[in-house]
């Protein structure tokens, strides 16, 4: 890696590594292929040339997970599979877990969700772990949850904070399972990869410096 890309892409391990943990050994225990779908709605239409059911002020769960929105649409075969569309103050509960956002896009492989994209003016996104004081907090303007891999990836003017300690960045994906972000400037205007951590009630504020490209050519 040359050091322009290593001054760029920043790997962090600190205050974040218990974000998704209790969320992990609670979705991974759950067969969402068994749990049956609920949906409540104070109008459905078909749309029989689309194939498209359009569902108006609904509210749909499946075990532990909720979304309620103005407007639901889904177009799905026999077996479920297919691709809901949720528009309009869209509120999504999962776990200890919630998500507000604009709109939201879910696949899903029978009754499993596979692949999620949410996005926002911001999308906000809130964990309240069991037994921490501080709930940690993140937003982005793209959202992409990979079911299968176990990553979140935020996009476009992103943050995440827990307590006083924050990562600000135009992109960082993280990874469930080895519980690791990975922060990149992506080279927009020249912003660097931002950090604010404070231990022991110190404040430190770090900005992690982005080398032109065009440097040494």
């Amino acid at each position: 890696m040359n050091i322009t890309k290593f001054n760029k892409i920043f790997f962090i391990t600190l205050f974040l590594s218990s974000v998704c943990g209790s969320s992990r050994a609670q979705t991974t225990d759950i067969d969402l292929q068994r749990l049956p779908w609920d949906i409540f709605a104070e109008s459905m239409v078909f749309d029989g040339k689309s194939s498209t059911y359009i569902y108006n002020s609904i509210q749909f769960s499946q075990g532990t997970i909720s979304i309620k929105s103005d407007e639901g649409r889904a177009i799905l075969d026999q077996n479920n599979s297919g691709i809901w569309n949720f528009s309009g103050n869209v509120n999504i509960n999962v776990n200890n877990g919630r998500i507000n956002c604009d709109f939201a896009e879910l696949i899903f492989d029978g009754n499993a969700l596979t692949k999620a994209t949410i996005t926002g003016m911001p999308a906000t996104f809130l964990l309240q772990r069991d037994g921490a004081e501080d709930a940690t907090q993140a937003e982005a303007e793209k959202l992409f949850y990979d079911v299968q891999n176990g990553t979140i990836e935020f996009s476009v003017n992103a943050s995440i904070m827990e307590g006083n300690n924050e990562i600000s960045s135009e992109y960082f994906i993280y990874n469930i399972n080895e519980r690791r972000i990975n922060a990149d400037s992506m080279g927009v205007n020249d912003n660097p990869v931002r950090i604010i951590y404070t231990p022991n009630n110190n404040f430190i504020e770090e900005e992690l410096p982005i080398e032109s490209e065009d440097k040494g050519k």
